[in-house]
């Protein structure tokens, strides 16, 4: 006789449908399970036996096949021990209630307990389209899988509980989702701890209110981390379709805790210099997300820009300009959105102070470490923003500058405007606008075409430098409430575009 259960498996950031199928025979005790499966799955066998003896069940002394199908997808990780250990058990007539409408997923332990897994959230977004009615997960990723509306998620701690919910003799209460709305800010950081550096807040609010990549270049210790930390306490908040899709990463990635089953404010990622490509964008025999699809819908922050490997460093132009990545191997080819604001930090020289007294470098060194970072990379950040070393007045200052809550409501109001402008499109700011909108979008009057033609001349910008000077000064021009963008609208974004012109000679 042979049984069915439903699992489902994961394949980047979508989830398939697994059949768990087991058949019992005459013949030597055997237990094999086929399906292409992995390492981690074949060792299921003795997890499996281990659990159900712990738990005063009886494997059956005959031939155990397992198929995991569709048999020509490799399957990944620990996460079809519980529905494995089920099929054996309805199999051997253990278990006799129908179970069509439910499906298991869940690490076992030698005891019975049933470990976490990641792609939870995926798998019941997956699980609810294929109509499943119940849904059975570890314990500790009940809370993520509830976010979904529409099926029962069942927190499963150990095999003699789920047994005695099956047999209706315990039930088990299904999970409730936790409401966004009533998480606390897990910043806790303001941009009024901020002394001075109003022209680089000024930038930051502009990058903020249009989604715009920044480049923060100056001294060491004028506060430009301080200054990138404090992004993502002035933007907007994340929409329900963007926590779901920042939490489908994460999941996968298996960073959600029972804690926190939804990714409810916009991620902040900062990796260390000596990150590997592979840790940027993704990687492994089956490609994990990396750190810029982990920051999507929110900020990745480069610290000390020039001491990433250039390869990293390269790599992520096209990540950047298309908002996805796509990660190929020989096992698969999978794609993870990485929509971000990009925002990179470095000092203008080796020793850290060109330009002053203090610095020591030749000028030979000073054009190496500014050549590590590319022009075709520094073409893609589209403000470049001088941070200068700050007066005492100001430092030892008590009055506290503007909180990140005011600059925030200016922000909220400019990406108001511009989800009014972009309705019935997948643009959502202005850094997004595509080329074939960009004129539509931007329309210049005639004094600010005039200086713009003047300026492109001038400066020998390239045509994504154009387009990059075009979406800031519209975004600049939603901050002054202008539908036309106006010469002092240009003039403004002109000033964040001319370090590449002081440094990069």
């Amino acid at each position: 006789m042979v049984v069915k259960i439903k699992s489902f498996g994961l394949l980047g950031m979508e989830a398939f449908d697994v059949t768990v199928e087991t058949d019992l025979s005459r013949g030597i005790s055997a237990f094999d399970i086929v399906g292409l499966p992995d390492a981690s799955i074949k060792e299921a066998r003795d997890r499996v036996r281990s659990a159900m003896r712990n738990c005063g069940l009886s494997f059956p002394m005959q031939r155990v096949i397992v198929n995991l199908a569709p048999a020509d997808v490799r399957k990944v990780g620990s996460l079809y021990d519980l529905p494995i250990l089920i099929s054996v058990l309805l199999a051997s007539g253990q278990i006799g209630r129908e179970l069509r409408d439910s499906a298991f997923i869940g690490e076992l332990s030698l005891s019975g307990d049933v470990s976490p897994v990641s792609g939870v959230l995926p798998m019941t977004i997956e699980a609810k389209k294929r109509g499943c009615k119940n849904f059975y997960v570890p314990a500790d990723n009940a809370r993520e899988g509830a976010v979904v509306q529409g099926i029962n998620v069942y927190p499963v701690k150990n095999v003699t509980q789920l047994l005695e919910h099956l047999s209706e003799r315990s039930l088990i209460t299904p999970a409730e989702p936790t409401d966004p709305t009533k998480t606390h800010s897990g910043y806790n950081v303001d941009f009024s701890d901020v002394r001075g550096q109003s022209e680089a807040k000024r930038a930051l609010e502009i990058a903020a209110s249009g989604g715009h990549n920044v480049l923060l270049i100056g001294t060491p210790g004028t506060g430009k981390s301080m200054l990138a930390k404090r992004v993502p306490t002035i933007l907007p908040e994340m929409t329900f379709d963007e926590m779901i899709e920042t939490s489908k990463i994460h999941s996968i990635a298996g960073m959600l805790t029972h804690d926190c089953s939804l990714v409810s404010e916009r991620p902040f990622r900062s990796p260390h210099h000596t990150v590997s490509p592979a840790g940027l964008t993704g990687g492994g025999t089956i490609p994990h997300p990396g750190e810029i699809s982990l920051a999507h819908n929110g900020v990745l922050f480069l610290d000390e820009l020039p001491e990433f490997t250039r390869t990293a460093m390269e790599i992520l132009r096209q990540p950047i300009e298309d908002g996805k990545v796509t990660i190929s191997r020989v096992n698969a080819t999978l794609t993870y959105p990485c929509s971000i604001m990009l925002i990179a930090a470095m000092n203008p020289c080796p020793c850290g102070y060109y330009g002053t007294a203090k610095c020591t470098c030749s000028e030979k060194a000073v054009a190496g470490y500014l050549a590590k970072v590319s022009g075709p990379l520094l073409d893609r950040l589209d403000l470049h923003v001088e941070v200068p070393a700050v007066d005492f007045s100001e430092l030892s200052s008590y009055k506290k500058g503007e909180s990140s809550a005011a600059i925030k409501k200016r922000v909220d109001r400019v990406r108001a405007i511009q989800t009014e402008r972009f309705k019935g499109t997948n643009i959502t700011c202005n850094a997004r606008i595509t080329a074939g909108l960009l004129n539509e979008m931007c329309p210049l009057s005639d004094d600010a075409l005039s200086f713009m033609k003047n300026q492109y001349e001038r400066l020998g910008l390239s045509a994504r430098a154009y387009d990059k000077l075009l979406k800031v000064a519209r975004t600049i021009a939603d901050i002054e409430n202008s539908e036309v963008i106006q010469k002092s609208h240009i003039f403004e974004a002109v000033q964040f575009r001319n370090l590449d012109r002081k440094y990069w000679r």
